[in-house]
Parts: structure tokens; C-alpha cells; sequence
């Protein structure tokens, strides 16, 4: 089993921004010590709770801070960029750090639609448009455009002999069709919706056609993990995270939380509800349980790559649990 990370850089409470974005730094350094397999960085936009909004200037950081890990995007979304400047940030990320870069690609823009319009005034959340790019995105990395096209007089600079591994992100299976017809990885984010994601993996590897990228289909899974030796900590850690994910659907957005602000919270019978269906996006528990639970989880979606997401209130809690989970899954360098 490969063990991966997302990192979001959450900003926790009490902290800034940029305490977020070195934790993101200590993070990268800490895993790639315990031998996990890749490091992916998010793009998210008018949020005081995420400091990620660049993945493409953090991974130059973190891999000049790293030494073997996997970095990437978890994703660059897609309808936020000119196709080009994408392929362009990706070459020369390739040029600097040739055979350890990802990009992994979003149907969403990451944000609400009025920051979206604003960060592409000529976003139009149109699916062709989205399958459009992926058609350039090869081609810049490939320089295979077709002769009389605008594509092939312009190339992405810098010209380089390596490609960045490309995964498509999910949440519905959609993008897993997009994934199989161009040869690229699928990355469900079971961390967003934990229903489905079986069926969607197991239809992208049947319908995956190979590319010159990718002979044969390749997907892992994400979502949110938080192991601990303190059961008192675990409770708390999904009392406050059962309390963002009510926060955020109620239109609140995503503030910083700490258990003390959630403790004596109350929740009305549909809330209990969502409560109940958003702990299937979360796996909790102590070293001894953890590996079956997320072992059962890989088994059920058929992949050999798990990628955790792990948001806590403390940061050392956060270092600890990614140490327990490289302890049960044995991972060494």
C-alpha cells in the first residue's frame, strides 16, 4: 500500500497564514522522511481557513525543501488558468525537479462563482470548454498540435523531454470518464463525497484508454484521516470536524475552529443526518484499528494508494498522526 498526503494548509485557530504555509513546509519535509509516496498541495480562493492558493509556487518550494517525494497539485483547477501558463508552469517545474512533479487537475474552480469570475472573467463552467484544455495540455507537453491550428505555432516554454504525471480529480466520476478517454490518473476525493467512488474507479479502468503517458490506469483515493493513541482526542477531532462540514454546508463558509468553540454545540434531527453521512468521509481511529479501517477502504475501491488529508488542532496531533499511519503501513525508506 502506498501512503500519500493532501495538504490543504489549513490555517488552525490562533495561527496565521503564514503558520500555515510552513507547516505545509515542515509537512512535505516530515512525510518524505517517513518514506510517503507524494505530496499534493491545493488551490483554493476567498477562504481565511485554507491558506493554499497557489499550488504551482509551493511545489517549487517544497520539492527544492524535499528529497524523494512525489510533489503536485491537488488539484490546479482547470478553469481558472489559460491552458498554456498551465503547461508552461508544469515544464519548467519538470526542468527543475524532472521525474518527481504531478499535476493534478479540477473540473471545479475552487471557490464561489463570483471569486471564480473574477480570477477568469472568460470562465464560462462549460465542459467543453474543460475538455478543450485537456486536448491543448497534451499537445503543449507533447508538441504534437495539429499543423494549421494556433496551437501549433505557440510552444510551452520551456521545452524539456519530461511530463509531469497528470491526474484528473473527482468528486462525482465524471472526470474519471474525461481521465479514461485521455490515458491520464483518477483521484477520487472520497474526502468530498463518500458515495460512489467504487463504481466510478471501477469504470475508469474499464474504459481507459492508454496514452503515451500512461500504458495502463492508475487511481488512488482521498480522504480525511486522523489517528491518534488518545481516544479523547480522536472524539474531539470529530466533533469539530462534524462541526465544519455543518458550518460549510449551511453557506457559513470554513472559519477556524478549535473543540472549545464546538462542545456544547446542538444539532437539529437533519443536521444528525448530515452528521451521520459525513462521517463516511472520515476515518478515525487508534493505531491498532486504523490500517484495517483504511485497508478496507482500499480493498472496497480496488487501488494500492491511499492519500490522507488531515486537518487537527494542533500540529503536533497532525505530525503524530501521519507518523501512526507510516508505522501501521510499515513504510520505509
Amino acid at each position: 500500500m502506498k501512503l500519500s498526503v493532501l495538504d490543504q494548509s489549513p490555517v488552525r485557530k490562533g495561527c496565521t497564514a503564514e503558520q500555515a504555509v510552513q507547516e505545509t513546509v515542515e509537512l512535505a519535509k516530515y512525510t518524505d522522511e517517513l518514506g510517503y509516496h507524494r505530496f499534493w498541495v491545493s488551490e483554493h480562493h476567498n477562504t481565511s481557513s485554507l491558506a493554499g492558493s497557489t499550488p504551482e509556487v509551493l511545489i517549487a518550494h517544497l520539492a527544492g525543501q524535499t528529497k524523494q517525494i512525489r510533489l503536485g497539485s491537488g488539484g490546479v483547477m482547470m478553469p481558472n488558468h489559460s491552458t498554456l501558463k498551465v503547461a508552461e508552469n508544469f515544464r519548467m517545474l519538470e526542468a527543475i525537479f524532472p521525474g518527481r512533479i504531478d499535476l493534478g487537475m479540477g473540473r471545479a474552480p475552487g471557490t464561489d462563482r463570483l471569486t471564480a469570475s473574477v480570477l477568469n472573467p472568460s470562465n464560462q463552467f462549460s465542459e467543453q470548454d474543460f475538455l478543450e484544455q485537456m486536448i491543448d495540455l497534451q499537445h503543449y507537453f507533447h508538441d504534437t498540435a495539429q499543423h494549421g491550428t494556433i496551437q501549433a505555432k505557440i510552444k510551452a516554454i520551456p521545452q524539456v523531454k519530461t511530463v509531469p504525471e497528470m491526474w484528473l480529480l473527482s468528486s462525482s466520476g465524471q472526470s474519471g470518464l474525461f481521465a479514461a478517454h485521455f490515458g491520464m490518473g483518477f483521484s477520487f476525493a472520497h474526502f468530498i463525497n463518500p458515495i460512489g467512488g467504487p463504481q466510478s474507479v471501477k469504470m475508469y479502468r474499464e474504459r481507459f484508454k492508454p496514452s503515451q503517458d500512461l500504458t495502463s490506469p492508475e487511481a488512488n483515493v482521498a480522504l480525511f484521516v486522523f489517528c491518534s493513541d488518545d481516544e479523547e482526542k480522536i472524539f474531539q477531532h470529530q466533533a469539530v470536524m462534524d462541526h465544519r462540514f455543518i458550518q460549510f454546508e449551511k453557506g457559513g463558509g470554513l472559519s477556524p475552529l478549535g473543540y472549545d468553540d464546538v462542545k456544547d454545540a446542538t444539532y437539529t434531527i437533519t443536521e444528525q443526518e448530515r452528521i451521520k453521512y459525513n462521517r463516511q468521509r472520515v476515518i478515525t481511529g487508534t493505531p491498532d484499528i486504523i490500517k484495517d479501517k483504511l485497508s478496507r477502504l482500499a480493498n472496497e475501491y480496488d487501488v494500492n494508494e491511499l492519500i490522507a488529508v488531515t486537518i487537527a488542532e494542533n500540529f503536533e496531533d497532525r505530525l503524530r498522526s501521519y507518523k501512526f499511519l507510516s508505522d501501521s503501513f510499515l513504510i520505509k525508506n
